[in-house]
């Protein structure tokens, strides 16, 4: 799929889905409000009703005016200007909230206005079934009968939004759902993308791969036709040219192959790792060594700075040696002109730190975050400039991890770049 098409898929997609999270939110915000407006009204008219059977009880023809007032979302008051019997109240406010299907605890309390206090409260746990006193809280035999006139009572209501969040249940199933589906949707794209960037690794890693086997086998391929004319033999000098040639290019060829038969290692599931006790320190010496005619033609140099004291480690002879020619053959490629390579270990107490350092080009803050990814090749001018096919440091990373180790790079942009390997001993 072209990217065009992608980015256009990704921005219609997001804009539905946009479109429809802004409506969900709006619906819900209203159905909450009328839920809430429904329910105050249920409560007023509870409230009301219960001051006017007060009124009754009381034989007092009186009648009320907007007596309730709601002072917060949750707590109202009650002026009914006649005599309280609170278990009267209790009882006419348990029975009218269960008449009107309003399964919520509440507290109330009763309050003297000439004495600004309350003289009786209690707190009343919901139940469909009936509404029961708390069990923490003991029912008093006989509730007291306040005879003055001067008493109002006030309801309040702790677990109103737990109860209205709970009648709106099928609101909440949806929104749910449709979290559900943004998240798959994202979940989607983020797929997508990775295909597509995986697909145009793979393409570049396809591409470089040609270009990397072309050259050799075409240098090769001139190379022999050259050696099969009857008369080179008559020019020795010219004849170790071309077999030189293609020795070199032969030897090139070998080590892009091993780079990829070393990442098909890599990736097998059943991977084992033939451990024995290796002695660092010769292991790198013996790197070094053999790295000799790779520095002797780009004129570098590698410094060793090893730790004092010898360090044993238990590891993979054959991957640990090619952890350290990549690393090596990495600070090669990314130096400007006569590499200048440093090797240090630090013998700590678990395990060894082994330092390659170099005086490259450096890596930016973006290329550090990928140096370790497959097929990953950090740029440096022309895309065929430096050779390799991105796999050596994913497969240092991998096989180091495999060794129950770590790795880190530290960088900077002119100023060389230094690989800290950790592995357990």
């Amino acid at each position: 799929m072209k990217t065009r098409t992608i980015r256009w898929v990704i921005v219609l997609a997001t804009i539905s889905l946009t479109g429809i999270i802004i409506i969900q939110i709006l619906w819900f915000n209203k159905a909450f409000q009328f839920k809430e407006k429904q329910i105050d009204q249920t409560i007023y008219i509870s409230l009301k009703t219960v001051a006017e059977k007060m009124l009754m009880y009381n034989n007092n023809p009186a009648i009320l005016i907007d007596p309730v007032t709601q002072v917060s979302s949750n707590y109202y008051t009650v002026m009914i200007n006649d005599i309280i019997h609170a278990e009267t109240l209790e009882l006419y406010l348990k029975s009218e909230f269960q008449y009107r299907g309003l399964f919520l605890d509440f507290e109330y309390g009763i309050y003297d206005c000439t004495n600004k206090k309350m003289v009786y409260g209690n707190y009343i746990e919901s139940d469909k079934a009936s509404f029961r006193l708390k069990p923490d809280v003991p029912s008093p035999t006989v509730l007291p009968a306040l005879t003055r006139d001067n008493y109002y009572f006030g309801i309040y209501f702790p677990n109103r939004s737990e109860y209205m969040l709970g009648q709106m249940d099928m609101w909440i199933f949806t929104s749910l759902v449709l979290l559900v589906v943004v998240i798959f949707f994202a979940y989607t794209i983020w797929v997508l993308l990775r295909q597509k960037r995986l697909s145009e690794i793979q393409r570049d890693f396809i591409n470089n791969m040609t270009h990397e086997f072309k050259t050799p086998i075409s240098t090769i391929s001139i190379s022999s036709e050259v050696l099969m004319k009857p008369d080179i033999i008559k020019n020795p000098e010219r004849l170790l040219n071309y077999a030189t040639i293609i020795h070199n290019e032969n030897k090139r060829l070998k080590k892009q192959v091993e780079k990829i038969l070393q990442m098909a290692t890599v990736e097998k599931e059943n991977l084992k790792l033939q451990k024995e006790a290796l002695d660092i320190h010769e292991l790198i010496r013996k790197v070094v060594r053999n790295m000799e005619a790779t520095l002797k033609d780009v004129q570098g140099e590698i410094t060793l700075f090893l730790d004092k004291n010898p360090v044993i480690i238990n590891a993979d002879n054959l991957h640990l040696t090619n952890i350290l020619y990549n690393l090596l053959d990495n600070a090669i490629k990314y130096s400007k002109e006569n590499p200048k390579i440093e090797i240090h270990t630090q013998n700590q107490k678990n395990g060894v730190l082994l330092t390659v350092k170099d005086c490259g080009i450096g890596i930016s803050k973006e290329d550090k975050k990928l140096v370790f990814d497959k097929f990953y090749r950090v740029p440096k001018g022309d895309v065929h400039d430096v050779k390799g096919f991105g796999l050596g440091l994913n497969y240092v990373k991998v096989m180091t991890e495999t060794h129950k180790g770590n790795i880190k790079v530290e960088s900077e942009l002119g100023k060389g770049s230094s690989f800290l390997l950790y592995l357990p001993k």
